[in-house]
């Protein structure tokens, strides 16, 4: 079909559905001389006559009505896809797809998921996990939650954590046969567990800051006799007394109230910038993906 068609063919629908050459013209602020010249010019491609019109009156051809007939559907379903469109932007609607870290997903996103759905019952949310900083639009996805740190510039970003730090644990019984380190440097004598990352494979290393003036920052690489991309896995082996651990504070702060964790060098590990929700672009945001970011930030006077 050409495409250079379908202005005239919607002119034409409208003329036949109101009947008049001077509402439509009126309703959509062109002339009626242009409004009848486009349907001229229509007929001569289609070489037929569309609409018998008089100075007073018009009226559809056999050849009009069959057109009208077969294309009032197609136009109709297009106005209700475009006006759905524009209802996506004032109710929270549709399919919100978010990557996420497994450990946000896990400790920020999943606790509160069902309230979320109950709140929105015309959405739906799909959590794409990926430990990598990855690229929301080629994945398809509408928004994105990373460490503030890593996030480019360009990018439109939302904090829905307060600052945060990490925090290296082990159980009560690992300390007492081992020993309390007292420094980063102590962890050589000990096991410490190691997180890989599963997107880019790299294992992270612990990072500490000195509390001594101009102490600086240091990096400790753990050489424990276990490596996962489970972070959840990780804690699970060092509540089983197999090694320390060093994970964010959200995430092993109930086994530490509880006294399954106990924490060291406190005084080693400062705060740091938490996560953030990241989008292409504040324009023409869905309603889909500002109710998200508006129920994360609540959540985030609960951390």
């Amino acid at each position: 079909m050409d495409p250079s068609l379908l202005p005239s063919l919607l002119w034409f629908v409208r003329i036949a559905q109101i009947k008049s050459f001077t509402k439509v013209a009126k309703e959509y602020g062109i002339t009626r001389a242009a409004l009848s010249q486009n349907l001229k010019s229509l007929e001569q491609k289609l070489d037929t006559t569309l609409i018998f019109r008089t100075t007073r009156d018009m009226s559809l051809t056999e050849e009009g009505q069959l057109l009208l007939d077969a294309i009032s559907p197609a136009f109709g379903s297009i106005d209700r896809a475009v006006r759905n469109l524009g209802q996506a932007h004032d109710e929270p609607s549709g399919l919100l797809r978010v990557n996420t870290p497994k450990v946000v997903a896990n400790y920020l996103i999943e606790p509160h998921i069902n309230e979320f759905l109950t709140r929105y019952p015309k959405l739906k949310i799909e959590l794409v996990m990926d430990d990598g900083l990855a690229n929301i639009i080629a994945e398809g996805c509408d928004a994105g939650i990373r460490l503030g740190e890593s996030l480019a510039e360009h990018v439109v970003a939302i904090p829905i954590t307060p600052m945060l730090e990490m925090s290296v644990v082990g159980t009560p019984e690992y300390f007492k046969q081992y020993g309390i380190p007292q420094s980063p440097a102590d962890l050589v004598n000990h096991n410490c567990l190691g997180f890989r990352n599963a997107t880019s494979h790299a294992l992270y290393s612990w990072e500490f800051t000195s509390p001594e003036p101009n102490g600086g920052d240091l990096e400790f690489q753990p050489n424990g006799r276990l490596i996962t991309n489970d972070d959840e896995g990780m804690i699970r082996a060092g509540l089983k007394g197999i090694g320390l651990i060093q994970h964010i504070n959200f995430a092993v702060q109930k086994h530490i109230e509880n006294g399954n964790f106990v924490r060291v060098l406190d005084q080693w590990c400062p705060h740091f910038t938490g996560f953030y929700l990241y989008v292409p672009s504040r324009e023409n945001m869905p309603a889909k993906t500002r109710a998200f970011i508006d129920f994360l930030k609540e959540k985030r006077e609960q951390l």
